[in-house]
């Protein structure tokens, strides 16, 4: 008796952690594709949410911006910064992102509190790397970014259009006040 419990306690510890660290998924949305031929360095810089799924990390927050910068390590440091309306305060999160597969391809994993990692897809991008559709782990999550605080109605629309063709509620999102 005293040898199973040698033997079942560590396993059921351990199958319990396995669970724990594969439900921290760096997966894409089935049908969605990063971006090819991605270049890190032009994405680089201050990004403006313009829209997103609403969850408890953004959960009423205006102002929300995402920058990033190259560590020394070539990994992507990641500051999140936005205002909390309901708490009249700004909250701001660092993390680090890194590329899932190769640096030139928009698939990378972000971790704000490690070892737990997410996906975060850059899934639509237009050529001169000013506004993105950024895709999480799954339908759950979805940003819409611009180097500016508006995007024009052209590159909306085809996100919008891009989403809901992957599953998206696109009727879901917030659309963030960035005045």
């Amino acid at each position: 008796m005293k040898s199973l419990k040698k033997i079942a306690i560590p396993l059921t510890v351990g199958i319990i952690g396995a669970l724990f660290l594969s439900s921290c998924s760096v997966a894409i949305p089935k049908g969605a594709t990063a971006v090819q031929d991605f270049k890190a360095d032009k994405y680089l810089g201050k990004w403006y949410e313009i829209a997103r799924f609403d969850f408890r990390f953004e959960k009423d927050m205006d102002h929300t911006t995402a920058e990033y910068s190259k560590n020394s390590n070539g990994n992507i440091n990641v500051k999140n910064r936005g205002y909390n309306y309901v708490k009249k305060e700004w909250k701001e999160s660092v993390g680090e992102a890194k590329f899932v597969n190769s640096p030139t391809e928009a698939r990378l994993k972000v971790s704000f509190f490690k070892p737990i990692w997410a996906g975060y897809n850059v899934i639509d991008l237009d050529d001169d790397y000013k506004y993105a559709l950024v895709a999480g782990n799954n339908l759950d999550y979805l940003w819409i970014l611009s180097r500016e605080k508006t995007i024009p109605e052209t590159f909306k629309q085809r996100f919008l259009e891009k989403a809901k063709a992957l599953g998206y509620k696109t009727e879901n999102l917030i659309w963030v006040k960035q005045d």
